[in-house]
């Protein structure tokens, strides 16, 4: 029985070193096995164009939420936006000081609380990155198909 095993073993062995060194050998033509996915047709030891950004349209009203809880979908250019540990952009518009002067959307009062619920004089560092969660909406298709249905209250 040892016998067995051993010659098993051993021809097993025998077997895998060609198959080792031609993965060595052809480590160049690597493909991305004919996998499609976001990142295209690209072989996967390629790197790839970026895609073009995305159009943003210049200051527009508003956006429609689609369910309950979602972040305000931000309907105005953030690149170049400073917000770090130092300063944060989106305050200087959108905090209860300046927000009527500006013309700009309040941000909640739910961004004034901390964890346990205590009203801040300030926002709450856990709010702070507005980023995070709120996203520029931009003129793109979907990157994948859905049948994805808004809830009927936000109609």
């Amino acid at each position: 029985m040892k016998q067995v095993l051993i010659a098993l073993l051993v021809t097993g062995a025998l077997y895998s070193l060609p198959v080792q060194s031609t993965e060595v050998a052809n480590i160049e033509n690597v493909n991305n096995g004919g996998v499609a996915s976001l990142r295209g047709i690209t072989e996967l030891d390629t790197t790839r164009k970026a895609d073009p950004m995305k159009r943003v349209e210049k200051d527009r009203s508003p956006i429609d939420r689609d369910y309950v809880y979602q972040p305000p979908l931000i309907p105005h250019q953030t690149r170049h936006y400073e917000v770090s540990l130092n300063a944060n952009k989106c305050l200087s518009c959108h905090s209860w000081k300046y927000a009527g002067e500006m013309g700009a959307t309040k941000i909640s009062v739910t961004h004034y609380q901390s964890r346990e619920g205590q009203v801040l004089s300030d926002v709450s560092p856990r709010r702070y990155f507005c980023l995070q969660c709120h996203v520029t909406q931009a003129d793109a298709a979907p990157l994948v198909e859905n049948e994805f249905k808004r809830v009927d209250s936000l109609r």
